[in-house]
C-alpha cells in the first residue's frame, strides 16, 4: 500500500472528515430545495463502552412529498480492533486500529418513474500496529442509478456526469471504474444488474494522497448535477398502481443486494456500526413475487431488455 503524502497527524484527518460533513450539507439542502421536504438531522455519539466509538450525523426523510425514505449519512468512527469479518479481503488488518470516516445516501422516491440513487465516498485508515510498519489507508466511492422504468436519456446524462467528474485525473478512470460498477452492482444469485450502474471505486491510493483525495472529492461534487435533472423531469409524471407494484418488487431486489452483497453494509454491521443508520438505505416498502416475469413488450420488460444488462452509454470503451 502506497502512503505517499498521508496526513499523519489526528488534526489533518479531522480535516478531511470536515470535508464529508460538509457534502453532506450541500447535499441535503440541495434535495430540500427540489423537493420541499425537511430531512430529521440525528447527530449522534457512540457510547464510550461501545466497541466502536465516534459520531456523525444522520440525516433522514420519511414519507415525504417526492422521497419516500431518503437517508445521506456522515459518519466518522474508529474501532480498537478491526474483526476478521470486517476484513476478510485484506486478513493482516484484523486486529489493527482503524478510522472510517465518509458520506453514503440512497433515495427512494415515491414516483416509480425517478430513479432510486445511491451515492457513497469514504476514507479509511487502518492504524500500523508497530513503529517499523505503516498505516493502510485508502478511498473509495462513486454513485449508481437503480430505475424502474428505464429511460435513455437519464441513463446518458448519468453517465456523462460520472464521465465529467473523473476526467481531469485521466482518461482511464471512466471506463474503468464504470466497469467494476457494473461488476460490484450485480446480483449474482439473481443474475441480473441492481440498475443501468455508474461509477465505482475502491482501495484507491494511488498515485498520492492528494490526487486519491481530490478524485474522490470530486465524485461528490458531482452528484447533485447527476442526479436533480433527471428528478426535475420525471418527478411529475403521472403513475397508479400498476408502477407502484413493480416498484416494490425492484425495491426488493435492492434489499436483497444490500443484505446479501453490499460490502459498506457487511463491514458496518460486522464492525459494531450504527445500526439504525446503516440500515436506513433500505426502502420504506418492498415486494417479492414468485416467478416474477414482466410482459413481453410492456415497459416493465423493457427495463430488464434494455436497461440492466450492462451498456456503454457513452461510447467509451470498457476496461
Amino acid at each position: 500500500m502506497n502512503s505517499t503524502a498521508l496526513p499523519s497527524s489526528p488534526a489533518e484527518h479531522d480535516a478531511i472528515a470536515a470535508w464529508f460533513a460538509g457534502l453532506q450539507s450541500r447535499i441535503v439542502a440541495g434535495l430540500e430545495d427540489i423537493g420541499g421536504d425537511r430531512f430529521l438531522r440525528d447527530a449522534w455519539q457512540r457510547e464510550p463502552d461501545s466497541p466502536t466509538q465516534g459520531s456523525g450525523i444522520s440525516c433522514v426523510l420519511d414519507d415525504g412529498k417526492l422521497f419516500e425514505r431518503a437517508g445521506v449519512m456522515f459518519s466518522d468512527v474508529q474501532v480498537s480492533q478491526l474483526p476478521p469479518t470486517a476484513s476478510a479481503n485484506r486478513p493482516q488488518l484484523a486486529g489493527r486500529k482503524a478510522r472510517a470516516t465518509g458520506v453514503s445516501l440512497v433515495l427512494h422516491p415515491r414516483n416509480p418513474h425517478v430513479p432510486t440513487v445511491h451515492m457513497n465516498v469514504r476514507f479509511f485508515r487502518a492504524l500500523a500496529p508497530t513503529p517499523a510498519e505503516q498505516d493502510v489507508w485508502w478511498f473509495g466511492g462513486g454513485m449508481d442509478l437503480t430505475p424502474y422504468y428505464g429511460e435513455e436519456e437519464d441513463a446518458r446524462h448519468f453517465h456523462q456526469v460520472c464521465f465529467d467528474a473523473l476526467a481531469p485525473f485521466g482518461p482511464e478512470h471512466y471506463p474503468a471504474m464504470k466497469a467494476w460498477c457494473d461488476r460490484y452492482f450485480f446480483l449474482k444469485h439473481r443474475q441480473e444488474a441492481r440498475g443501468i450502474g455508474g461509477i465505482f471505486f475502491d482501495d484507491l491510493n494511488q498515485p498520492d494522497f492528494a490526487t486519491a483525495f481530490a478524485l474522490t472529492r470530486s465524485v461528490g461534487d458531482h452528484f447533485l448535477d447527476a442526479y436533480l435533472p433527471i428528478v426535475r423531469r420525471r418527478m411529475d409524471r403521472a403513475y397508479g398502481e400498476r408502477e407502484r407494484t413493480f416498484q416494490a418488487l425492484r425495491r426488493g431486489r435492492y434489499v436483497e443486494f444490500n443484505l446479501v452483497l453490499d460490502r459498506g453494509t457487511l463491514f458496518g454491521l460486522a464492525s459494531g456500526g450504527r445500526t439504525e443508520s446503516i440500515l436506513a438505505s433500505m426502502p420504506p416498502t418492498a415486494g417479492w413475487r414468485y416467478q416474477y416475469q414482466p410482459e413481453p413488450g410492456t415497459p416493465e420488460a423493457r427495463l430488464y431488455t434494455d436497461f440492466l444488462p450492462a451498456r456503454d452509454w457513452l461510447g467509451v470503451a470498457s476496461a
